[in-house]
């Protein structure tokens, strides 16, 4: 699904943020990202998503090389890939509803079955009150939701989420990643960069640890870290 070999990434001229980073993701799989501010959380999810290009190393993604990519293959790529942004990225003159849907209608599917899935994405995310609201009359954590019911509507191959729970409670958190795990469960590949390490504690994936530039794949918490995460998000 994605391949990392020595892949080194940077803003312009300055120094790598990334270097040396060499990383496997098989399809199907479900990894947290984590390390302090700064250490390149999201440089890592930009590169997966081709906003950036590696300054060095070698990245395949599908199967492809993302060097040799013309623009037009880069978005049929980009195609099969769901997105969470920090800055939600919503579409301020589209209702709640029209964001959502945005993926399945470009995807060219049925106007009905359109509706149902939002419908039923919406309620599961507690949004199903608010359907023809428009972004601005959202709070900063109902916003999020919407973005993720955005990414996750069209069962992207790959799905990146760079912090989904920042602006949500600990109660709102644990559903939105169990929507996640639903959504690895029929075949997406699930990456989530998170600060929250009481949340990634509670769930049973690689953690992808970034630290000096480089990753550390971490297997997955044992069930005591596990009861006592849950214990403390109670």
């Amino acid at each position: 699904m994605v391949r990392f070999e020595d892949v080194a990434t940077n803003y312009g001229t300055g120094p790598d943020i990334l270097h040396a980073v060499s990383l496997h993701l098989s399809p199907g799989s479900f990894h947290f990202v984590a390390g302090p501010s700064g250490s390149g959380k999201s440089s890592l999810l930009r590169l997966m998503y081709l906003a950036n290009r590696p300054s060095n190393g070698r990245m395949t993604l599908f199967g492809r090389d993302v060097e040799g990519l013309t623009r037009d293959e880069r978005a049929m790529l980009r195609r099969r890939i769901g997105v969470v942004f920090q800055d939600f990225r919503l579409l301020k003159h589209l209702s709640v509803a029209e964001n959502v849907a945005l993926p399945l209608r470009i995807a060219g599917r049925r106007e009905d079955k359109v509706r149902e899935h939002v419908t039923e994405l919406l309620a599961w995310v507690g949004l199903g009150d608010h359907f023809d609201d428009l972004p601005a009359t959202l709070s900063g954590g109902q916003q999020q939701r919407v973005a993720i019911a955005r990414a996750v509507i069209g069962q992207p191959s790959l799905l990146l989420a760079d912090e989904p729970t920042g602006n949500v409670d600990d109660r709102i958190a644990v559903r939105l990643l169990y929507l996640f795990e639903e959504l690895n469960k029929l075949g997406t590949t699930v990456v989530i960069a998170t600060h929250n390490q009481a949340l990634v504690s509670r769930f049973s994936h690689t953690v992808l640890t970034l630290g000096g530039g480089t990753v550390r794949v971490e297997p997955a918490p044992d069930s005591k870290a596990r009861d006592a995460a849950e214990g403390s998000m109670a």
